[in-house]
């Protein structure tokens, strides 16, 4: 393997540093400060009331290497649990909650999936894995997607046409779940679209079987520390917003209420490292994730991709990332935008045509799993998109 040194481009003198993140004015950000002021507001309202969206949020947005907008709302805790019979959150004494702070890590459930993803095209730009490789030429006891002939390439696009998931949190032990997963075949038509968490499952042990080294240790020595992403790790993450009382019958395993241990069951079951699930992550981390990619896949001295690699990551139909969908990124898209979104209440979204991020972290789930609501994340996004300075004015109203 080549060293970190060569394979981040850190800490050289032969390439110029890209500007690094700075909180500074909207006006210097090239943002309009109402349309920030009314992302803030709508972020705080998010988090107010008896029923509200989230118990808490931390949202950052920005443009270019400046960060416009950084702001916490609402509660890390509020809730002890949740009484299936008022279906109502039980609430803590107010002296017992943790409030929100912009430095509070939360559980970024499927986000964790670009960081997956990531590692994927570094091995591709070294030449050391093969974006239309068969799965089966890196793992051939895993018969099912070597016999279907599933490629990587299908795997970080969603087209293998394996179901969305397996109960792996039901087996007995680690060995009846690589069983199960060694012996899954496609459900679906391959080259057709289904989401599903098993194609990052099988993309973390490609990868861990060509690199000899753990994904944790991956994404910590390729993404993570060339970036002086510090605060971004999987669990546990002590002093993590909350997620969920989770009990059956509404969730899948009896755990109880959630904080600083992995949401998603399945990646609990395996260990709570994961392909599809398992960091954790800071609003200002993710920020200069978002910033990276923007810039070509550099930060400071660090370079974690070079440009034509950032390019094949994120052009449609996008290699882990999804890529302008209104449904989440609200009038961002439409110009290239990528992102993603977890089930905890997490999103990200950048937009390379008007160089900008947002890092919006809720805690959704807490006390409870409800149907998912993304509306206010693509309102927030089209706060953003409206504020950009010079871009054309948008048709609709604001809602």
């Amino acid at each position: 393997m080549p060293s970190l040194e060569h394979t981040c481009g850190c800490g050289g003198s032969r390439e110029l540093s890209a500007p690094r993140l700075r909180g500074d004015t909207p006006d210097k950000a090239g943002l309009d400060p109402e349309e920030l002021r009314h992302l803030v507001q709508q972020v705080h309202d998010l988090t107010a009331g008896e029923h509200p969206w989230a118990a808490g949020a931390v949202v950052v947005a920005g443009r270019g290497p400046v960060i416009a907008v950084e702001e916490a709302a609402g509660w890390a805790v509020r809730y002890a649990r949740y009484d299936p019979e008022t279906d109502r959150g039980i609430e803590l004494p107010k002296r017992s909650g943790v409030p929100m702070t912009v430095g509070t890590p939360f559980d970024i459930a499927s986000l964790t999936k670009l960081f997956t993803s990531v590692a994927a095209v570094q091995q591709i730009e070294r030449g050391t894995l093969g974006i239309d490789a068969r799965v089966g030429a890196y793992l051939p006891e895993f018969r099912a997607a070597a016999r279907h002939g599933i490629t990587v390439r299908e795997l970080l696009t969603h087209t293998s046409g394996l179901r969305p998931e397996l109960p792996l949190y039901d087996c007995a032990d680690d060995a009846e779940r690589m069983a199960r997963l060694r012996e899954e075949a496609p459900v679906g038509v391959p080259g057709t679209y289904t989401y599903s968490d098993l194609n990052m499952l099988l993309l973390q042990y490609v990868l861990e079987r060509l690199t000899g080294r753990t994904l944790d240790v991956l994404i910590h020595e390729g993404i993570t520390r060339p970036l002086g992403m510090t605060s971004t790790d999987f669990g546990p993450s002590p002093g993590a917003a909350a997620t969920e009382d989770q009990r059956k019958p509404w969730a899948k395993v009896n755990r109880g209420m959630l904080r600083g241990v992995v949401h998603d069951e399945n990646a609990w079951a395996l260990g709570g490292v994961a392909g599809h699930a398992g960091l954790f992550s800071t609003g200002r981390d993710l920020a200069i994730f978002c910033r990276t990619l923007l810039a070509g896949g550099s930060y400071g001295p660090a370079r974690i991709l070079g440009p034509d690699f950032v390019e094949l990551l994120l052009t449609p139909p996008g290699l882990g990332f999804a890529i302008d969908q209104p449904w989440f990124m609200g009038e961002l898209a439409g110009r290239g935008a990528a992102g993603h979104t977890g089930f905890t209440g997490t999103s990200v979204v950048l937009d390379p045509g008007t160089d900008t991020f947002l890092v919006l972290l809720a805690n959704t789930v807490h006390p409870v799993r409800r149907q998912a609501d993304s509306g206010p994340r693509a309102a927030a996004a089209t706060c953003l998109a409206r504020a950009v300075l010079g871009a054309p004015a948008p048709d609709a109203q604001r809602p």
